[in-house]
């Protein structure tokens, strides 16, 4: 039996509502808080092994108020969950600033049975951002829960954006109203992310002057911004650079049609160009476009609201823009390849046998060439189409393997090559193989350097440079006691190490990975890890 505590919800994190909820809001905050109390009552329900009923009869309730509860429709008092705290032998919520949050890892057990990929995340932020280009509604299904997701929710009810969750806290419907109020926009939600910088290109449309504030995120090292504005000045886009904040001006220039060449194939670079195209009349044309997962997610939402969008999948793509975008549409939001990936390494480093449902392939086939040649042995299910009718998807079942080093380096490369974020797993699958690795991280400064943290775990990673390490394995895990990378995708490798690793470690200051992954702890211990979550 595996158990997982959970960390508390202190009343400081319960944000202040913005706009009309539903369902009503309990005494304790807003319907989001309530979905979110709900979420970690169903989890802690299952953890412990109880049905809906079992709890009901603790509580001296019904099935249906435990299943309102759960759905997050049913109102929260401090009495009500100070009895489902003592039912579940759980603290929910707190009073009071919450300390750190940290893993408990107890590793070296294989995983088992299956799990299905969650939505992508860097789709959901980009959509949330295209929502300003359209009047009428948007109704965005099967959206993560993930921290990056509310930071641009808070920045869009800042400005006015009204953002409605429904009763299960899975599809989320947007209005924007005529005027937005860019002078309250929540600058300190606004630095946290560097998914802000793509409000430039809706926002271009809304003001001729505005101020964003600047963009942060994982510490990757530098990342210049310069190819977003060699992007966007076709547009008549000018932006400086102000003590913490960007300071834009729009000169709209009349022309019917337009060529951009982008300097860097980023996939924020072509969302942004794309956003600024779909509502100026005429047509754009972008060369060096990128093609990745959430490039397309965008494409397909701007067609849904009547822009021309050709070249789907390509480096080239054709817009065909209009003034005025007024629909209301309904878009599901793909499924994430870098989960698929992370879920993947998840079952290989502990030598598994683990069914990966619903993993977009179309994004992941590089990454299981490369795993194939390594002597990975898999099956694929036939292929089947996401609910947004484009993106390909198969079950991907793994087996226990012996991993050999592949003969040459791993690097990234635009779609359709390796994924940049897939990188840093192939570090954790590495050090599990026999023989060296050569990674070559040509895209970020620092991140290299933060999978040289596997040390602590026992791997062999030799920095190289600061793009480069050579991986030597095959590793002999040892637990550990480590601090979270200041990054998303290095604290994940860290955190799949000690899964690897027979006896207790400990993760440090998690939070970053609340960032880009929905659950991820509570459905590692689904397939039968061994992790509890506890603050100081």
């Amino acid at each position: 039996m595996y158990e997982i505590a959970w960390p508390p919800v202190t009343a400081t994190e319960i944000p202040a509502e913005t706009t009309a909820p539903s369902p009503a809001p309990s005494p304790l905050g807003t319907a989001a808080s309530a979905a979110r109390i709900g979420a970690l009552v169903r989890d802690a329900r299952r953890h412990r092994g109880l049905t809906q009923q079992q709890l009901a009869e603790r509580l001296a309730t019904s099935q249906s108020a435990v299943a309102r509860i759960e759905q997050g429709g049913q109102n929260l008092t401090l009495e009500l969950l100070g009895r489902l705290s003592e039912a579940l032998d759980s603290e929910l919520i707190s009073v009071g600033p919450a300390g750190p949050t940290h893993l408990r890892v107890t590793g070296g057990t294989p995983l088992r049975g299956s799990v299905t990929v969650k939505s992508s995340k860097n789709a959901a932020v980009a959509l949330l951002c295209a929502a300003l280009l359209n009047r009428g509604r948007t109704t965005l299904r099967n959206v993560a829960r993930i921290v990056e997701v509310d930071r641009i929710l808070d920045v869009l009810r800042s400005i006015g954006v009204s953002a409605t969750w429904d009763g299960a806290g899975r599809d989320l419907t947007l209005v924007v109203p005529d005027e937005l109020d860019l002078a309250g926009i929540d600058a300190d939600a606004a630095r946290r992310t560097r998914s802000i910088i793509m409000f430039l290109g809706p926002l271009l449309h809304r003001a001729r002057t505005f101020r964003l504030p600047y963009a942060g995120g994982c510490d990757l090292g530098t990342r210049t911004v310069e190819p977003h504005m060699i992007a966007l000045r076709p547009f008549g886009l000018d932006v400086e650079a102000h003590a913490g904040e960007y300071h834009a001006t729009v000169d709209p220039r009349a022309t019917e049609r337009r060529t951009i060449v982008l300097t860097e194939r980023g996939d924020t670079v072509t969302e942004n160009a794309l956003l600024a195209a779909a509502r100026t009349e005429g047509t754009t044309v972008i060369r060096n476009a990128s093609s990745n997962y959430m490039v397309q997610d965008l494409c397909l939402y701007l067609q849904l609201l009547g822009v021309g969008v050709e070249g789907l999948g390509t480096t080239t793509l054709t817009v065909t823009g209009r003034a005025v975008l007024d629909a209301d549409v309904d878009y599901t939001i793909s499924e994430d390849p870098v989960e698929a990936m992370s879920l993947l390494t998840a079952g290989i480093v502990t030598n598994s046998e683990l069914t990966v449902r619903r993993a977009p392939v179309e994004f992941l086939e590089i990454e299981l060439a490369v795993l194939a040649e390594m002597g990975l042995r898999f099956e694929r299910s036939p292929e089947y189409l996401a609910d947004n009718g484009h993106t390909r998807l198969a079950d991907v079942t793994i087996h226990p393997s012996q991993l050999k080093a592949p003969i040459d380096k791993i690097h990234p490369m635009p779609f359709p090559g390796l994924n940049i974020d897939n990188l840093p797993f192939f570090a954790v699958i590495a050090a599990s193989a026999t023989g060296s690795t050569l990674i070559h991280d040509w895209v970020y400064d620092n991140r290299a350097i933060h999978l040289s943290d596997l040390t602590r775990l026992g791997a062999d990673v030799r920095l190289m440079d600061p793009h480069r390490v050579l991986v030597t394995g095959p590793t002999r895990w040892r637990s550990a006691e480590v601090v979270c990378p200041p990054a998303l995708r290095p604290a994940v490798c860290i955190l799949l190490a000690m899964l690897a690793s027979r006896g207790t470690s400990v993760l440090r200051n998690v939070d970053i990975i609340a960032r880009g992954y929905e659950h991820l702890y509570e459905r590692l211990v689904e397939m039968g890890a061994s992790i509890e979550v506890f603050s100081d």
